[in-house]
């Protein structure tokens, strides 16, 4: 298993992962640097809406966790979906979609930042509010070049 970070304004974002499966995706104040893969960083700056061919680990199986967060990797970059709509489309109640959101081990391959509450707020994200607010502003920024360039 490889482990690296990069930065994303304030934080660290560490990766660890085992050829193209992605076991932790995690925003912290410090780590260690070193490398991650390409993919991660071309997303931090704004290049690119993509991590393939690195899927999560944690989507994988039948359980109603993997089931929410496959579901959750559906929403297209730059859009969202409320708790009830990943609910509905995992068979599950949406409280239990905000415990595997909270539970989610690899952010950015499966997009909590974009699921929200239906009144419109935002919910909540780990470890700050701050970090899903710059998530979404980010990808909102960039959505049309992707659209356009088809990627």
């Amino acid at each position: 298993m490889q482990t690296g970070s990069c930065k994303f304004g304030l934080w660290r974002l560490i990766v660890s992962w085992d050829k193209t499966i992605v076991h932790q995706v995690q925003f912290v104040r410090s780590a260690p640097v070193g490398d991650v893969p390409v993919q991660f960083t071309r997303y931090l700056a704004g290049k690119s809406d993509s991590f393939a061919p690195f899927t999560s680990a944690v989507a994988a199986g039948t359980t109603t966790y993997a089931r929410i967060y496959r579901a959750v990797a559906e929403i297209p970059y730059g859009e969202t979906r409320t708790y009830r709509d990943i609910a509905l489309a995992a068979d599950t109640h949406p409280r239990v979609v905000g415990n595997a959101m909270a539970h989610n081990p690899t952010a950015l391959l499966i997009p909590c930042h974009r699921v929200v509450a239906a009144d419109g707020s935002l919910g909540g994200f780990t470890p700050d509010i701050l970090i899903k607010k710059e998530l979404l502003k980010l990808e909102a920024e960039h959505k049309a070049s992707f659209e356009k360039s088809g990627t």
